[in-house]
């Protein structure tokens, strides 16, 4: 059997990605597998999903540690452990300092529940709302020092519609990113992404879209 890459997946809260990742990796031709699962919330339910399939899991509380970079130090510790190569934040809600950054670069992978560079930060689909967006949607992008403003390896998109509140929208979004999170990590293990400056290249290329989106539609 071929290698399969090593996943750590950091999570703040119900792990529902986390539990998308975990179903690819029960198929054992996905090229990926997932070491260990890190809380920092001790009442996380990604912890429960990881621990019922059988996966190491502990919590790691940053309410123990003085500081951002101690905490980030005890992660790259247990992430190390676990013999990681790459580090996956699913609903992981604290912002990372340069020694996890140090520890895995270009090694960390973020997915965030808008069409970046619109939008980042919280809240982001009342953010769209109010803005009046006809489209939606998410983006897997790898993490830098910034926030949410890393190089994007794929998108998703989904259209705005009438009556749409932030729960309504976050939900078909939510659908996406189960879909697309695992895709990200599939190319990533099957060594087909490589970057240059912000632009992720996927080789051999995807199959190609439709030209355009539209909203509402051109006809009707």
């Amino acid at each position: 059997m071929a290698k399969r890459l090593r996943l750590g997946v950091l999570a703040s809260g119900g792990g529902t990605n986390l539990q998308a990742i975990i179903d690819r990796c029960q198929d054992f031709s996905f090229p990926a597998e997932i070491a260990v699962v890190i809380a920092n919330n001790p009442g996380a339910g990604a912890l429960d999903r990881a621990r019922q399939a059988g996966i190491p899991a502990c919590c790691i509380n940053h309410r123990d540690f003085a500081g951002r970079e101690q905490f980030d130090t005890a992660l790259v510790a247990a992430l190390q452990a676990a013999g990681v190569e790459l580090v996956v934040l699913a609903g992981f809600m604290r912002i990372i300092t340069p020694v996890l950054l140090e520890a895995f670069p270009s090694r960390i992978i973020n997915i965030h529940p808008a069409l970046l560079p619109a939008f980042p930060g919280l809240h982001v689909q009342q953010q769209a709302i109010d803005y009046g967006a006809r489209f939606s949607g998410c983006t897997v992008h790898f993490v830098d020092g910034g926030v949410d403003t890393g190089p994007i390896i794929i998108q998703a998109v989904v259209p705005v519609l009438p009556g749409d509140d932030a729960d309504s929208l976050a939900a078909r979004i939510l659908l996406q990113e189960h879909r697309v999170y695992p895709r990200a990590i599939e190319l990533l293990a099957e060594g087909r992404v490589r970057v240059e400056g912000r632009h992720v290249i996927i080789e051999p290329p995807a199959s190609p879209i439709s030209e355009s989106l539209t909203n509402p539609a051109l006809v009707g």
